[in-house]
């Protein structure tokens, strides 16, 4: 069997390590990018309805100062930040499965939306709706990626374009034929390029499709 390599920063990347082992997987983080705080100042909470979050870097990033929304119901794209927003002590209203144009289909398209991110992201899909994007952190690039070169003959799982551009500069041409792609979306599989051996788009860009997309690829 294949191992698996996870590219996300922390606290994302233990998050998706521990999913993977759970389905077998020898799985190794190999983070490309550092988080960092922004400087940002909390908006007036009685402005919005609700507090969009689309990752769980967010929910550590932004620190004490999320206590400021708790009066906010919480619409999170998925588990894992459902989860960290819970722990942060914030209430869940809704959790997606397929991204947050799916998540969005399912909150009421009058309400104020408070969207906590990072700097690198892409806009929700806002038709009509009020959507404030509030950068919180940036994720930068690591100068120096440790365990790069063992990637040869692996499987690479990618959550984001950014993620799938990075790793397309750090890996050689001769490499590329080697290794297996699982990515979470089709802008993801277009952002890695040509020259794998193979390169699958999860069904639905969640982790758990990932992943099984990621297990099967280690496996055959």
């Amino acid at each position: 069997m294949r191992r698996l390599f996870v590219f996300r920063p922390e606290p994302a990347s233990r998050q998706t390590i521990v999913k993977a082992q759970a389905l077998g997987l020898d799985a190794i983080p190999v983070p490309l990018f550092e988080l960092e705080a922004l400087n940002w100042s909390p908006p007036n909470p009685h402005d919005f309805d609700g507090l969009l979050l689309t990752s769980a870097n967010t929910v550590k990033m932004a620190g004490d100062r999320l206590d400021r929304f708790r009066t906010l119901p919480v619409h999170a794209v998925g588990e894992g930040t459902a989860v960290a927003a819970q722990v942060a002590g914030l209430g869940i209203a809704t959790v997606g499965s397929g991204g947050v144009d799916v998540l969005l289909a399912e909150v009421d398209p009058s309400a104020r939306l408070l969207h906590l991110c990072g700097e690198d992201r892409r806009e929700p899909e806002v038709n009509g709706r009020t959507i404030v994007s509030l950068p919180i952190y940036r994720a930068a690039e690591k100068t120096s990626v440790d365990g790069i070169g063992d990637l040869s003959g692996q499987v690479a799982v990618l959550h984001s374009p950014r993620a799938a551009r990075r790793l397309a500069d750090l890996v050689e041409a001769a490499d590329r034929a080697t290794i297996r792609i699982a990515a979470i979306s089709e802008a993801t599989a277009a952002a890695a390029g040509d020259g794998w051996e193979e390169l699958k788009v999860a069904t639905s860009p969640n982790d758990a499709e990932l992943l099984a997309l990621a297990a099967r690829l280690c496996e055959s």
